[in-house]
């Protein structure tokens, strides 16, 4: 199975790679509805590429994907063994925990290697011409 690379420190504390978009106002929620503007959210153009959110009255900490195989994938940032932050694996159609453990689930959440016994918590995503919504 392949892994994300992280040395000891990173999986010790759970260092995820993924970064909060670099434009802020790139996505806003209203009445549990998150929009992601697209065009504004420059970090989900390519397949395989990722963005975090977290706080601004977020009920949780989410990661967004824009999956290897086209699609966006939403999902709460919240390992099911010890609730730390996931990271998109390159190159597959996965996501990884930042632990030691290396928990790996897939685009539907299925645990499929490590300590988690739940699946990871998968959002519906609506993709329209330049915008993802989220239901939360």
């Amino acid at each position: 199975m392949k892994t994300n690379k992280r040395n000891i420190f990173q999986r010790l504390f759970g260092l995820c790679a993924t970064q909060k978009p670099s434009d802020n106002q790139c996505w806003t929620l209203n009445d549990g509805k998150l929009e992601i503007d697209i065009n504004r959210a420059k970090e989900l153009n390519a397949p395989g590429s990722a963005i975090r959110l977290e706080g601004n009255n977020l009920p949780n900490r989410l990661l967004i994907c824009h999956g290897t195989d086209g699609k966006y994938h939403a999902f709460i940032n919240k390992c099911k063994h010890m609730g730390r932050r996931m990271d998109p694996v390159p190159e597959t159609q996965t996501i990884q925990c930042c632990s030691v453990g290396k928990t790996t689930y897939d685009y539907n959440g299925k645990v499929l290697f490590g300590s988690a016994k739940k699946p990871l918590e998968k959002l519906t995503v609506e993709k329209f011409t330049d915008m993802i919504v989220i239901r939360l």
